[in-house]
């Protein structure tokens, strides 16, 4: 298992085009994806559910931590990061 910490940087959250997004992204890694909010003891959720990332509210300054694992855990947790604090091009 591979995880990552990310700070959400866009000034709306990852509401609904971003989640997209994140989620059509994560759906092209063959690993299990997950997310949640760092330092939660909440379990982690299926990052692949737009659903699920909508619900959480993410809003701009929360920090999440992606975890992945499987053939392309690394990729998958690194990539989804970069896209996240990449600001989806909304910055």
């Amino acid at each position: 298992m591979f995880k990552a910490d990310v700070v959400v940087v866009n000034p709306t959250g990852l509401h609904a085009r971003p989640a997209s997004d994140f989620v059509a992204k994560a759906k092209s890694y063959e690993s299990k994806v997950t997310i949640k909010r760092s330092g939660s003891e909440t379990p982690a959720k299926n990052a692949k559910s737009i659903v699920v990332v909508l619900s959480m509210g993410l809003a701009q300054g929360d920090s999440i931590e992606l975890a992945a694992e499987g053939a392309d855990e690394e990729k998958a947790v690194t990539e989804l990061a970069g896209l996240i604090a990449s600001g989806f091009g909304e910055l």
